[in-house]
């Protein structure tokens, strides 16, 4: 599975967007010589041209993972401002971290769907009691487990019982993705200033 990287300036000022380009630029430069690919799958542009908040990238190769290890932590950019004449700042950070890109998406197919027959209290008269015309379906690859017993025809269940799995699996599955999502946002708000894993300058 191919590493991803979220480059971020978090909250810094535009000079954090300046040094992301650059430390991208010598990262590209980097998995260039240790024979790694580097695709861009998102990116934010800073305020200025050529500047960016953040970048997504993905990383492949046979070395791609020892490759990804070298370029997580903080990173740091070392050179003046470009846009502030004479500010004693020389050091500009960016946080790098490791990142899921897909949450897992469970197919549904009725083939992984365990069905049995059972029977339920309640109100229905004597056929409900008497007779298994309830369902219970478990999908196996993630047991979640619905329970139906609504009609009095057991196949009447079983699909409404197939159709809840269904609309439970899709719901999880969003919910997962809402869950990728915002840990990626989160990154932004994490950057830690100091203690950098890399230290590069023009």
């Amino acid at each position: 599975m191919s590493p991803h990287l979220l480059l971020s300036a978090g909250r810094g000022p535009q000079e954090c967007a300046w040094a992301l380009a650059r430390l991208l630029r010598r990262l590209d430069a980097d998995a260039t010589r240790h024979d790694v690919g580097v695709v861009r799958l998102e990116s934010v542009a800073g305020d200025r041209p050529g500047t960016y908040r953040s970048v997504l990238i993905r990383l492949t190769g046979a070395g791609a993972e020892t490759f990804a290890a070298a370029w997580t932590g903080t990173l740091c950019w070392q050179a003046p401002s470009p846009y502030r004449a004479g500010h004693g700042r020389k050091n500009w950070y960016v946080a790098s971290r490791r990142c899921e890109v897909d949450a897992t998406v469970n197919p549904f197919t009725e083939a992984d769907v365990k069905v049995v027959a059972i029977r339920t209290g309640g109100p229905g008269g004597q056929h409900r009691n008497k007779a298994s015309t309830a369902v219970r379906a478990t999908h196996r690859p993630t047991g979640t487990v619905v329970v139906v017993d609504t009609e009095r025809q057991f196949s009447l269940n079983r699909s409404i019982a197939l159709r809840l799995l269904r609309q439970r699996l899709a719901a999880g599955d969003e919910a997962a993705g809402r869950a990728v999502v915002a840990a990626r946002w989160r990154v932004h708000d994490e950057l830690v200033r100091g203690d950098p894993v890399r230290i590069e300058r023009p």
